[in-house]
């Protein structure tokens, strides 16, 4: 049996823009005004860093300005990545019922072997690497990630088609753990594109058929060719103009690692890095300010790690791990991905035995 899902392509649009159309789409399904969508995504030069990133941690924004590489801020989480119309995007936004019984690490592995075996209709052998990315030989060819926002999933990926490594290295800050974490000396040593592998790059219509296919053979859907609505559009401009188009919200997120006084802490694990920023108050130092949590990893919806933050504010020290575990046991499951309390305590433990950052930092 298979379900009616429309397909799109949204044709080559500004970074910003782009992420503005998934919040459009989003809304729209919840409204039960669109349905099901996969939808092909098409970049200007662009440097995205994940909803939980440090920005100018995690990008080159001086290297970005002068090659005018657009910076923006994903919904979801993951890291960060640099597009341009050599790359291609892909987007399921669908009602949760499609994959119904299975937790977004499922979600994931389903979305991806379907992918992997639509790039492999081009001549390669794809496969899925958990935790959420597609390789050829152990390099990487595309990224993804995925969250659920209420009754939706919004589900992406992206796949190098064409690209010089080395510009990836210019604009992406890969920390040095993460690299060592992997055996690499360098970012490019990590990825791969289909010109690479094939000789010559495909073109990006016969990409997107096979990905088109892989999804619909093995997840069943039925896709039908559909424009970009009108209130789709609409929908993207509103989300461009009062969010995500705007300086402050891709910059959310930027220099907490060196604001004066805070203590910042890092933790490697399956689920990815996560960095913890934390202030302390009291006449001991002795109970949370407020604490931030940044880095690569997944959690779904990202509303939990803003309301973990809030949760932790003023809690003592020493009761801080208790309080992150018990804020996790109210959680439903399914929305973490290879992620979990642990990870955040781990983080959070490394910030309160480092020393604060000084002053003239």
């Amino acid at each position: 049996m298979t379900r009616p899902f429309r397909l799109i392509d949204t044709g080559l649009r500004e970074g910003r823009a782009n992420i503005a159309m998934d919040q459009a789409i989003i809304s729209l399904r919840q409204q039960g005004a669109i349905g099901d969508t996969v939808r092909f995504i098409h970049f200007q030069p662009s440097a995205l860093v994940g909803r939980h990133q440090d920005l100018s941690l995690e990008l080159n924004l001086d290297y970005c300005a002068q090659h005018g590489i657009g910076t923006v801020r994903r919904m979801t989480g993951g890291g960060a990545l640099y597009l341009d119309p050599q790359q291609l995007g892909w987007a399921i936004t669908c009602d949760r019922s499609v994959f119904s019984g299975c937790d977004l690490g499922e979600i994931t592995r389903r979305i991806c072997e379907a992918a992997a075996a639509g790039l492999s209709k081009l001549g390669i052998d794809a496969r899925y690497r958990p935790r959420n990315d597609i390789e050829v030989d152990g390099r990487k060819i595309s990224g993804t990630g995925g969250f659920f926002d209420g009754n939706v999933l919004m589900f992406q990926g992206t796949v190098l088609v064409d690209l010089d490594p080395a510009t990836i290295g210019q604009v992406l800050n890969i920390p040095k753990a993460k690299l060592a974490k992997r055996d690499l000396d360098d970012a490019a040593s990590r990825v791969t594109t289909l010109a690479a592998l094939l000789g010559e790059a495909p073109s990006l219509q016969a990409v997107q058929d096979a990905i088109a296919a892989g999804l619909a053979e093995n997840l069943g859907l039925d896709l039908t060719a559909e424009s970009v609505s009108e209130a789709e559009e609409a929908e993207a401009r509103a989300a461009f103009d009062e969010e995500i188009g705007t300086d402050d919200f891709v910059a959310e997120i930027d220099g907490a690692s060196r604001e004066a006084g805070m203590r910042v802490g890092h933790h490697i694990g399956a689920g990815g890095i996560v960095s913890a920023h934390l202030r302390l108050e009291g006449a001991g130092n002795d109970r949370v300010r407020e604490i931030l949590f940044t880095g690569d990893y997944f959690v779904a919806p990202t509303r939990i790690v803003f309301d973990l933050e809030s949760s932790l504010r003023r809690v003592t020290l020493d009761g801080l791990a208790d309080a992150i575990r018990a804020y996790f046991a109210t959680l439903p499951p399914g929305g973490l991905l290879s992620i979990g309390a642990d990870d955040f305590i781990a983080a959070a433990e490394a910030a309160r035995a480092a020393q604060p950052v000084p002053a003239d930092a």
